[in-house]
């Protein structure tokens, strides 16, 4: 197995991989005292908080079992490496569903609580780690935890959002809910401001999901224009399909340069914009294409080309947030970057069980840009001045470049993390913001 990440930067990932069948093995013994271990799962983390480089991945594939399914209480117990999509199609047929899913179904659910994830829907329901009931953690000294909300030692809430620094999880419980059908009621409006979608998102709190795409080629003289989506589970027709497996196109490799550029992101933009506005505004559709519309392409992240990319994704309060963010998108017009990929939710104040959660009151917004070397790394660094001003945050499922400065402000309880890390534990990520 190659442990490489979904942003295809080049890092370097471990140079041993262990895939073992963890329900019965010990973790192995360190080779030597520069030697760590992280779990990794589908490597759908987008920088380097997947990858251990120069030192050992514990290959969680073979956690693949189903353990225990109440459908009487909604109560799944699984192993880590089972992705999202293998839970549904399990689920959705007997009428549940997960509590909280991210743009993409092929991660596992290690991965989900690691990261702890979150959705369309945090405005009504939190985040992944509010709806995880267990946790089975193996330490490298040998010791085999079961851990819930009531565990004195911390090493629940740690172990959410901790980045899978705490040990190997090897199966959990979660909480699920209950659907009645495969289809969505989805309902697209336009907006062409900032206060628009604040007051669209303001109006949509009773929908289950909530989410914004942009226009990030604003012109001269315009307005900020995209499109605001919600939806919610229909109650009815009582049809239960999962939908497919798996993508049914695929981009077959990475080109020696990206597609994504100033023109190509320009006439996406007038196109999807266009379509947003004329296709029906109230509809049905199965979940499939709401939830993971990118999921319909198979290594869709190959179209930045070989040096890969970036995502920057982050949160700002609310107070002041149409500054914050007008700040944002002001700092990448002028630097003439194309971001393909443009999306901005409001995240609720429903707060994580999880230490290092990144889900907080106020606005998230992600963008993607194709690694142009020095000129895409300061225009993050100009992004980073706007979020640390108004006391913002990154997430570190999608980052490969933040300092340890900017980490430490993201993560005020980092401190009280820290004394939970299993000391054989460490990543890539890891290294860079905590020296």
């Amino acid at each position: 197995m190659t442990a490489g990440s979904w942003g295809q930067l080049p890092i370097p990932g471990a140079d041993r991989t262990l895939a073992q069948d963890w329900r019965f093995q010990p973790l192995p013994q360190a080779r030597d005292e520069s030697d760590s271990f992280l779990p990794y799962g589908s490597g759908r983390s987008y920088g380097d908080s997947c990858l251990n480089s120069h030192a050992s991945a514990l290959d969680t594939s073979r956690l693949a079992r189903f353990i225990t399914f109440d459908e009487q209480q909604g109560l799944l117990t699984c192993e880590s490496g089972v992705t999202l999509n293998e839970i549904l199609q399990v689920i959705v047929p007997r009428g549940w569903f997960l509590p909280v899913v991210p743009g993409t179904r092929f991660i596992t659910l290690g991965g989900a609580i690691a990261n702890d994830v979150h959705g369309k829907n945090h405005h009504r329901v939190g985040s992944f780690g509010c709806h995880v009931t267990s946790i089975g953690l193996l330490r490298s000294d040998g010791e085999r935890l079961l851990l819930n909300a009531q565990d004195e030692s911390g090493l629940f809430t740690a172990t959410i959002g901790g980045l899978g620094l705490t040990g190997l999880i090897t199966h959990a419980t979660i909480k699920l809910v209950p659907i009645a059908s495969d289809q969505m009621e989805v309902e697209d409006q336009p907006f062409t401001s900032l206060a628009e979608f604040l007051a669209l998102s303001a109006a949509a709190q009773d929908w289950d999901y909530t989410v914004a795409w942009f226009d990030t080629f604003k012109r001269a003289g315009a307005q900020l224009r995209g499109i605001f989506s919600r939806g919610r589970h229909a109650a009815s027709p009582a049809v239960l399909d999962p939908g497919p497996d798996s993508p049914r196109v695929s981009v077959p490799l990475a080109p020696p340069l990206s597609l994504v550029n100033g023109l190509s992101v320009d006439l996406f933009n007038r196109a999807y914009y266009q379509a947003g506005i004329r296709k029906k505004s109230q509809r049905r559709q199965h979940f499939q294409p709401f939830l993971f519309p990118l999921d319909a392409i198979a290594h869709w992240n190959r179209i930045y080309g070989r040096r890969g990319f970036y995502q920057y994704q982050c949160v700002v309060p609310v107070q002041g947030s149409e500054q914050s963010i007008g700040r944002l998108l002001e700092l990448m017009l002028a630097s003439r970057e194309a971001s393909f990929l443009a999306v901005l939710k409001a995240f609720g104040d429903i707060t994580s069980p999880g230490l290092l959660s990144f889900p907080r009151p106020g606005l998230t917004l992600a963008l993607d840009f194709p690694n142009r070397g020095d000129k895409t790394l300061r225009l993050m660094e100009s992004f980073d001045e706007v979020v640390r001003e108004c006391s913002g945050a990154l997430y570190p499922a999608k980052d490969a470049r933040m300092s340890a400065e900017m980490f430490a402000l993201s993560y005020p309880r980092l401190s009280e993390f820290m004394p939970h890390i299993d000391p054989a534990f460490s990543s890539t990520f890891w290294r860079r913001v905590s020296q």
